[in-house]
């Protein structure tokens, strides 16, 4: 059985090579902005922005489950999973399951009130994975963002 630890400052590089992983299987190769370095500032400075579960095989981080708490003016203190990743190699092995089973239990821990995250509507394997253990994949929903450029256009037009 796997078992899933916290990340600490030394499996950055990991993440980082896995995040890229994941960019490309979701076809955006070029849209990951984040460094090694920023991973390790804002993980591990002062006030950590995000918390990061990993999982090894053979001494290797293989998945990684990284997450950050949200406010949700209906529930309260929330957790937003940001990614739950796993080595393409590695998938259906149930390191996925190992990674989410710790972030349901963090979340139980710190009393929250609700664990949301996003699914792309083509990754059906990923959505059957989620509904299979519980989850509510809402589908009436968009997700909205505004990246940097947006952001500027916006502010330009204040």
């Amino acid at each position: 059985m796997y078992q899933p630890r916290l990340a600490t400052k030394e499996d950055m590089p990991r993440v980082y090579e896995l995040i890229k992983e994941l960019a490309i299987f979701e076809k955006e190769p070029d849209a990951v902005e984040v460094t090694v370095e920023q991973l390790v500032q804002d993980g591990y400075g002062k006030q950590p922005k995000f918390v990061c579960f990993v999982v090894e095989v053979n001494n290797k981080v293989e998945g990684l489950a990284l997450i950050y708490t949200r406010y949700s003016t209906w529930k309260g203190e929330v957790i937003h999973l940001e990614d739950l990743i796993v080595s393409q190699a590695l998938r259906g092995k149930g390191l996925g399951t190992v990674l989410l089973d710790e972030v349901v239990k963090h979340g139980k821990q710190k009393d929250v009130k609700r664990i949301s995250w996003e699914v792309l509507d083509w990754n059906e394997s990923a959505i059957k994975f989620y509904e299979k253990k519980g989850a509510n994949v809402m589908r009436d929903w968009d997700v909205v963002q505004m990246d940097s450029k947006a952001i500027d256009n916006y502010i330009s037009k204040l």
